[in-house]
């Protein structure tokens, strides 16, 4: 039987498959970045881009793990789609931070980086599933 802890027979090594995703990994220390980046912008961005820009960051991950519970592999594409859209969706809020003067331009350019590395990630998982 399962313990929520991690103490039974799968053990604290026991992970999810969507866990050994690299996109996955990606996307968590791209989600990192996101959470430094919030603290230290003022409110009036925290409540507005930063809020949306995190919640799409989310959205990636969230989407991840639960296309990859699904059975069929439409269903599976499904869930990457909207975590493909997602991570698009990330652009225009670090554009409009750093044309705010929130954010420097060697950070937008790391960002927007890594999020176009993450998209074409999810690009090649959909095409894996040859849907």
């Amino acid at each position: 039987m399962w313990n929520v802890e991690g103490e039974g027979e799968m053990g604290k090594d026991y992970k999810f498959d969507f866990e050994r995703l690299e996109v996955y990994q990606k996307t968590l220390e791209l989600i990192r970045k996101i959470f430094q980046l919030m603290r230290v912008l003022p409110r009036e961005y925290q409540y507005s881009l930063a809020d949306q820009l995190r919640r799409a960051g989310l959205s990636i991950l969230n989407n991840l793990a639960e296309g990859s519970g699904q059975l069929s592999k439409k269903e599976k594409g499904r869930y990457y789609r909207i975590s493909l859209n997602s991570s698009r969706e990330c652009i225009p809020m670090l554009t409009l931070l750093w044309q705010e003067h929130q954010i420097s331009p060697s950070t937008h350019q790391e960002l927007r980086e890594e999020i176009v590395h993450i998209a074409n990630m999810l690009g090649k998982l959909i095409g894996s599933l040859n849907i």
